[in-house]
């Protein structure tokens, strides 16, 4: 099968990857499973059973450094060089994921911590109100990273904060988007 460039595929990640050739890609973003037995369609997540889209696929906890690796692996041979990965994940299989990670050779840049709001009431723990963003590359000598590509230096908020500086922070504060009526998909993140 031949790549086409802007050209979205449907397909398990790994096999479509090996279509991929090595050292071609500058950046992956990947939001995988997070081998919760997450079921889209709970009512604990307050939604419409009728407008959650299918399509999630969960991964058995037990299989999931195993399954970890293997897409890892396959970024790692498609990145170039210069390239590098953001994964988002939960905090129950972060310690696969950073194994993962370090068993592939990746280095690990920054742990960004994306905050916001989930909704979903506990009783015997902590609500969960944060995604881990692991920013990984393959060479630091390497790797781009545009600091200015938002925001100059100079810029600066209402409030006389330096704009640059707060996108730069490893913990973002972005609110959840709300799809009042429409469809949506199960995992859906703030744009």
């Amino acid at each position: 099968m031949k790549i086409e460039v802007n050209k979205i595929y449907n397909v398990d990640c790994v096999v479509g990857m090996k279509n991929i050739p090595e050292n071609t890609v500058d950046l992956v973003v990947t939001d995988p499973p997070f081998a919760i037995d997450f079921k889209a369609k709970r009512s604990n997540y307050h939604r419409t059973a009728s407008r959650v889209l299918e399509g999630y696929n969960e991964i058995p906890k037990e299989e999931y450094y195993d399954f970890t690796v293997k897409w890892i692996k396959e970024v790692y041979r498609i990145l170039k060089e210069s390239g590098s990965m953001y994964v988002f994940s939960g905090w129950n299989n972060l310690k696969d994921i950073l194994i993962a990670i370090n068993d592939t050779g990746f280095i690990t840049v920054n742990h960004i911590i994306w905050k916001y709001q989930f909704g979903v009431v506990t009783k015997r723990k902590y609500v969960t109100s944060h995604y881990h963003c692991l920013y990984v590359c393959k060479n630091d000598e390497k790797r781009k990273f545009f600091p200015y590509s938002r925001y100059s230096k100079e810029s600066k908020s209402k409030a006389g904060k330096s704009l640059h500086y707060e996108d730069k922070e490893d913990v973002w504060l972005i609110k959840r988007e709300y799809w009042t009526g429409d469809q949506k998909t199960p995992t859906k993140l703030p744009a």
